[in-house]
């Protein structure tokens, strides 16, 4: 018996039992399906991830308190409190660090909020420095933005993010109107332009203090939780790192022997150690989806050993003629495979149209989202369900090369 016609007697078989045939091959279909809706999901989303950190800006270099491995990530990003990073190393990174530094700014945040009235809305306060326009290449649309003595000197100003603005005032001069945050009151001198979500953030959606006013009067700390630095070009991103981490390593009295309190990272070091991160996470993921393969491999194999009992008779007749038992084991082989091939395509066609679906909706709902089926998913979707139909094809496929002729001739 040549494979070609195995295949054919294989699809005429499924064709007469089209609901056993589905069932059969649905675990392998929800399996494929799942590994590729994975893959895909998890490359759009780490590419929004990736766009999200780009769109910060690829000359910057950020200071977070904590120690951290080579490539991982620093522990005040899992959400620990560390209070290691002081305002003054960002003074002492402006004044000692290298000339490519262009400046600085130090960031501190909360949620509180905001009254006006009888208006009261909840959104993000950000305590900054000056600097904050030039380091973040953004711009104030009405007023205009705290100076530096106002930085030092606890000034109870703020500048409000474009959409709080909107929010609090509509269409109405903010400048010179007074608000409450946390039952303190402060003056609006500033409006930002409108800048939409970057680096995972609302960038509208909050206000900005000065940065002593937000430590002593909202926050009650003296640490800064981040600093960024803006290097005047690529070439110079290393040489700012290692300019920063000496004077910070100054500035903590550490020894040469003792390890950094503090992680300093460019951009492109960032997105690396992110996408390793997600990478693995990913194909954590990809494991996980793959168990659905596995328990449809055991379906399959269950109802091929049902259908070998069925087709007993029919095997004995075969064997009557002059079949092989290898000519039996590769036609219930080939019958397992053209199965498993079948739920394989379907799966991926699912995934596919199920990762689309999920990539427009996040494209329109404004994010930067790219949808990613690789060759490589779709190739190991096929070749994942052909080895499935193999490997639990084999058990069913020899106990029916094994029946003896005479015996299953009498089976009824």
């Amino acid at each position: 018996m040549n494979i070609q016609e195995s295949i054919i007697d294989s699809w005429k078989i499924m064709s007469q039992s089209k609901a056993r045939a589905f069932l059969t091959m649905l675990g392998v279909v929800i399996g494929v399906m799942a590994v590729i809706i994975v893959m895909s999901v998890g490359a759009g989303a780490q590419s929004l991830i990736l766009n999200q950190i780009k769109s910060v800006g690829s000359n910057l270099v950020g200071v977070m308190p904590g120690a951290a491995e080579e490539d991982g990530p620093p522990a005040s990003v899992m959400g620990i409190v560390i209070t290691t990073l002081k305002y003054d190393d960002g003074k002492a990174i402006e004044k000692d660090a290298c000339d490519c530094i262009e400046s600085l700014t130090m960031y501190v945040s909360g949620n509180e909020t905001i009254n006006v009235g009888d208006t009261a809305i909840n959104t993000t306060f950000t305590g900054t420095t000056a600097s904050y326009l030039d380091v973040e290449d953004t711009s104030v649309e009405q007023g205009r933005f705290f100076s530096e003595d106002e930085e030092k000197g606890v000034a109870r100003v703020v500048v409000l993010g474009y959409e709080v603005y909107e929010d609090l005032f509509g269409d109405q001069d903010a400048v010179g109107r007074r608000i409450r945050i946390k039952k303190t009151n402060f003056s609006v001198i500033g409006v930002m332009k409108e800048r939409g979500i970057s680096g995972f953030q609302n960038q509208d959606d909050q206000v900005f203090v000065p940065i002593s006013t937000a430590q002593k009067l909202l926050l009650g700390i003296d640490h800064v939780s981040m600093i960024r630095g803006k290097v005047d070009s690529a070439e110079n991103i290393d040489r700012a790192v290692e300019s920063m981490k000496d004077v910070l390593r100054d500035q903590h009295n550490l020894d040469r022997d003792e390890a950094d309190d503090f992680v300093v990272r460019s951009m492109s070091q960032g997105l690396d150690a992110i996408s390793s991160i997600t990478d693995a996470l990913k194909f954590f993921l990809v494991a996980i989806s793959a168990i659905a393969l596995v328990v449809g491999g055991f379906g399959i194999m269950n109802i091929m050993l049902a259908t070998v009992q069925e087709r007993t008779r029919e095997i004995g007749l075969r064997k009557a003629v002059g079949a092989k038992a290898s000519d039996i084991t590769m036609q219930f082989l080939i019958e397992a495979v053209v199965i498993t091939f079948l739920g394989g395509i379907i799966g991926i066609i699912l995934g596919a149209l199920i990762s689309i679906l999920v990539a427009v909706i996040a494209q329109t709902m404004g994010y930067e989202w790219d949808l990613v089926i690789t060759f490589g998913s779709i190739l190991l979707g096929t070749v994942v369900s052909v080895g499935i139909g193999l490997v639990f094809g084999i058990i069913p496929a020899r106990r029916a090369s094994k029946l003896n002729a005479i015996e299953a001739l009498r089976y009824e």
